[in-house]
């Protein structure tokens, strides 16, 4: 986890890294040289009443502390450009792989594991970088010097260490063992609450609708008290760190006061040099808590790391590594061999199964059938949203695995079930369909769409801004967007997966009655609930449990197929 997520880090922050060690080195010198200066103060100055003596030594403590200060800001800093910079790198990669995932992939991540992901685990990667690059080399080197400094003032009285140093390595290794499952455990909960979350916020007028908000706020403190308790679980077992730490500083301190005292006493220490000894002492067990404190951080980074490297390790569903760079779409015939599609990659548990299928280029094909029928399961087949468990489709003669990605989905265009709108304005939102489309082309794509008639009643028209997800536009209004900003893309093969179900049955009409003018050689694909919507068809094929029930013309159905006539009664009886 280690290699790969320092593979991530850029050159200049590698160089920042490398440069942190080298001001801590002057940082720690400077402060384990003044407890020494201090001595000699006490032990000559004060001892000889030598006033010149105690005032050339205290501006030599002074400009000491100075450049301990002077190196410590600059490791500070070089330590923060270091793991910012690093942090965003990660975020980058951990962003750029999402953005690589299939339909497959995302569905086995939550949206709201991928942003705790991308936020908290990130951010506890960075927070530990900082502090493996500041104190994993400052705490080491000042236990290493002032051990030394204290060896060489009294060796006797440094063998206090040999029992002190023990307990703290026997702690630390107990709390960080029973540490890693809590914090994984929280991190998970952090998880579940990013979605309870988002689910209320995304749909706070639907809870509003429904007068849900006490049941909301419950649910919120439900998790909230669970996110608690788990936090709460990890860290009582961390705070045990530091009350240990501090009695064993304050039985040192005592104990070295009471045999330094004793040496004093009886002339084998002087007063100075046990001060000073009592100085190095504490950088010795601060030292020696600051990297307790450090093996604590990266065990909670630990468990980030491995959620981070989860997504960076993902295997990515669909490739197109190894295809055809030149291979191009040159018609909008589509084929389905035998297709088999599941979303579990379990054979005998198939959404979509035993499909076969022909559409020439430029017909107009309906697709209709009841609720979990694999109509959308089938249609995401044609773009590579999904890859096909068994079985082949086939596009433009060629398997859609054979054509490079964007090669694909920059010809098939495909207005989701779901429809998505982004924040920004009308015209940014159009122009995904094509960045360079001029006004005039995305005017005209918008009256082929009747989006057109809604927009001019707007005070900014295009330039509207649709606030997150579109808030200020109805359903039906959404709908007409994203059908005019698939238009844009000039595709050789359009689906619209009941994107016209929040329209009337009038306008529904009017976009039909301009796709037959517009696109004619275009292969149009339509999933609908209404009958009136793909009634003109070329081609209508009727889905029942994953499989094509019945395919035909309306009048044809109508003769044939039990499930087609049944909608149709119904809704002739309905619109009655």
């Amino acid at each position: 986890m280690l290699k790969k997520l320092l593979r991530l880090m850029s050159k200049t922050d590698r160089k920042f890294a490398l440069f942190t060690p080298l001001l801590i080195v002057g940082e720690v010198a400077m402060e384990t040289t003044i407890p020494l200066m201090m001595a000699r103060i006490v032990d000559v100055g004060i001892a000889n009443a030598d006033v010149g003596y105690v005032v050339r030594s205290g501006i030599i403590m002074m400009l000491m502390a100075l450049v301990s200060l002077c190196f410590g800001a600059g490791a500070a800093r070089t330590a923060s450009m270091s793991s910012t910079g690093f942090a965003a790198s990660i975020r980058q990669a951990v962003f750029f792989k999402i953005q690589d995932f299939s339909f497959g992939n995302i569905d086995k991540f939550s949206t709201s594991s991928l942003l705790t992901r991308l936020t908290t685990d990130i951010t506890n990667i960075q927070m530990s970088t900082m502090m493996v690059i500041r104190t994993c080399v400052r705490a080491p080197m000042m236990f290493a010097m002032a051990l030394f400094m204290a060896i060489s003032l009294n060796a006797r009285l440094a063998l206090i260490f040999a029992v002190a140093v023990p307990i703290i390595c026997v702690t630390v290794f107990t709390v960080a063992v029973k540490a890693m499952p809590r914090f994984r455990l929280m991190l998970r909960k952090i998880d579940d609450l990013n979605r309870v979350v988002q689910e209320d916020l995304a749909g706070i007028r639907v809870v509003k609708a429904f007068v849900r908000e006490s049941y909301e706020d419950e649910k919120f403190n439900t998790i909230t008290n669970e996110v608690r308790d788990a936090q709460v679980s990890a860290e009582k077992l961390i705070i045990i760190n530091m009350p240990v730490m501090q009695m064993v500083i304050y039985a040192c301190i005592v104990a070295i006061l009471w045999f330094g005292g004793n040496m004093v006493i009886v002339g084998g220490m002087q007063t100075g040099e046990l001060i000073s000894f009592i100085t190095y002492v504490t950088q010795i067990l601060m030292s020696l808590m600051m990297i307790s404190m450090i093996f604590i951080q990266l065990v909670n980074s630990k468990a980030s790391g491995d959620r981070i490297c989860e997504i960076l390790d993902e295997e990515l569903e669909i490739k197109d590594d190894n295809n055809n760079e030149n291979l191009t779409l040159d018609d909008g015939s589509i084929r389905f061999e035998d297709v088999a599609f599941s979303y579990q990659h379990d054979i005998m548990n198939c959404a979509v199964r035993h499909i076969n299928l022909d559409i020439k280029s430029g017909e107009t094909v309906g697709i209709i059938g009841g609720t979990g029928s694999s109509k959308s399961s089938l249609v995401q087949l044609i773009p590579r949203l999904y890859d096909v468990t068994a079985g082949r489709v086939i596009v433009g003669g060629h398997d859609v695995r054979e054509y490079k990605l964007d090669v694909l989905r920059n010809d098939v265009s495909m207005v989701l079930q779901k429809n998505v709108l982004f924040s920004g304005t009308i015209a940014d939102n159009l122009r995904w369909g094509d960045e360079h489309a001029t006004q005039e082309q995305i005017s005209e794509a918008c009256r082929d769409a009747c989006a057109d008639e809604f927009i001019s009643g707007f005070p900014d028209g295009y330039r509207t801004d649709l606030g997150q997800g579109g808030v200020n536009v109805s359903g039906g209004q959404k709908q007409r967007l994203c059908i005019a900003r698939a238009l844009l893309k000039k595709p050789k093969i359009i689906i619209l997966d009941d994107s016209t179900s929040a329209v009337d049955t009038e306008t529904d009409a009017r976009i039909r009655s301009a796709f037959k003018t517009k696109l004619k050689g275009t292969t149009t694909i339509i999933i609908a609930q209404r009958i009136s919507s793909i009634e003109d068809a070329d081609k209508i094929i009727v889905m029942d449990n994953g499989r094509i029930s019945a395919q035909g013309t309306h009048e044809q159905l109508l003769e044939s197929s039990d499930i087609y006539r049944e909608i149709y009664e119904s809704q002739q009886k309905g619109a009655a």
